[in-house]
């Protein structure tokens, strides 16, 4: 089973380099964030020409998650109960026996805006979720942008720039309280030392100059850890590909026997 999260910046502006990527990465199953339309726009036709059914938690202009997969899904959950505010965030499904969730994480803009506290919050709820919904031995897959630097080798910046947001102490607590719940970072438990990054701002060449933070990310429990055979950041896919203008964010992918 291929597995992946992509952050595609817009759908609509998207879809035919998301397209092109389905038909060259073959994954099974894939979380989508930022899709930025309604659930009435999503493009179902678009993705079943290609073999994948979808599931979606759209939002007119702002966030909104989706779930392709080859074989059908059941829907799970859609939204983070208590975190409406925040808008659609979060979607669960049940794919080939495994559950799967993918999410867009709140940015929270910087340390000192209202969102930043609310952000924490959000996280807070976040494991809230995973805890009541997730037994030990479950097969789960959280995956998406989680705009949260995990740890220094995770950034550009490396060790001095703990206390802008992104790399926060509080933010890196919530991962890390993620983490305990029984999930495995699969690229970093892949590659312990390798400095990749996930997102680059489209200013200043920023991918080209390598000035890049790895926020997006594919956690999984013990019985999906256990099967990883290979996981990598799809750095193709963040350059510019035949006219077609790329998301700031790279796919990450897990293949799991």
């Amino acid at each position: 089973m291929r597995l992946a999260t992509w952050n595609v910046n817009g759908l609509r502006a998207r879809l035919d380099l998301v397209r092109r990527w389905l038909a060259d990465r073959a994954p099974d199953v894939v979380g989508l964030q930022e899709l930025k339309l309604t659930d009435e726009q999503f493009p179902h036709d678009a993705f079943e020409e290609l073999g994948y059914r979808a599931l979606a938690h759209g939002q007119k202009s702002w966030n909104g998650v989706a779930v392709l997969s080859r074989e059908p899904a059941e829907l799970l959950h859609a939204g983070l109960a208590g975190q409406e505010g925040f808008g659609a965030r979060l979607l669960g499904a049940r794919v080939g026996g495994v559950s799967f969730t993918t999410v867009y994480c709140p940015n929270g803009k910087h340390v000192e805006h209202d969102d930043f506290a609310r952000k924490l919050e959000w996280f807070d709820a976040l494991a809230a979720h995973w805890r009541a919904q997730h037994a030990e031995g479950d097969a789960a897959v959280l995956c998406g942008d989680f705009n949260i630097v995990p740890a220094a080798l995770d950034t550009w910046h490396g060790a001095d720039d703990d206390e802008s947001i992104f790399h926060t102490p509080a933010e890196r607590a919530r991962m890390a309280r993620l983490v305990d719940l029984g999930l495995t970072d699969l690229f970093r438990h892949a590659h312990p030392e390798a400095r990749e990054y996930s997102w680059w701002d489209y200013r200043g060449g920023s991918f080209h100059r390598g000035h890049g933070l790895r926020i997006d990310l594919v956690l999984a429990t013990a019985p999906v850890r256990d099967r990883l055979r290979a996981a990598w950041i799809d750095r193709d896919y963040r350059k510019k590909l035949d006219g077609l203008t790329a998301s700031d964010h790279a796919p990450v992918i897990a293949d799991i026997d």
